[in-house]
């Protein structure tokens, strides 16, 4: 019985690259491309690995620095071929990358960095900005690396709640 799925040849492994690449908003890693297309069982990672050279060669891909992006070649082909591609896979694809793009957009805003003090404890400078500059600059020490560690990822997860209530707490009995 043959495996269940959309994605039958590399043509299809292409196409699928293609649509992908063509509604990313930067240059990604291989490891993100095939993220981001694997939205069928019948995609490997090798399919991978072997499409994005091949569309290289062929001009529809260019490779920026360790990442790809999509051509003007890639970009006519893709909006040609882009039909062929079983709805369903569309779909999710379109989602995921949209998923991608939030993502990366908001991570332009949010910045951290782990120091070592003088005392040899670690300091965790926590940033959040927006498109005219900073809004909140907050640096705070942890014991150790692995509980730095916890409020950078902690920080990149909720920056804009932290914010929130911040501004809400100081905020709080000015107007009375």
């Amino acid at each position: 019985m043959e495996p269940l799925g959309f994605i039958h040849d590399m043509m299809d492994v292409k196409v699928l690259i293609l649509y992908v690449a063509a509604r990313l908003n930067a240059p990604v890693g291989l490891q993100d491309l095939y993220a981001l297309a694997y939205q069928d069982d019948r995609l490997s990672y090798f399919d991978v690995c072997t499409a994005v050279p091949a569309l290289v060669a062929s001009g529809h891909l260019a490779q920026v620095g360790q990442g790809y992006e999509i051509t003007e070649k890639g970009r006519t082909d893709c909006a040609a071929t882009e039909d062929s591609l079983a709805y369903p896979v569309r779909q999710r694809a379109e989602k995921a990358v949209e998923r991608f793009n939030r993502e990366a957009h908001r991570s332009k805003f949010i910045k951290t960095r782990l120091t070592t003090t003088a005392a040899g404890e670690t300091a965790v400078q926590l940033r959040l900005d927006d498109e005219q500059g900073s809004l909140m600059r907050l640096e705070l020490t942890a014991p150790n690396p692995a509980q730095a560690a916890k409020l950078r990822d902690a920080f990149q997860k909720k920056a804009e709640r932290l914010y929130q209530r911040i501004m809400e707490e100081l905020l709080e009995n000015l107007g009375k």
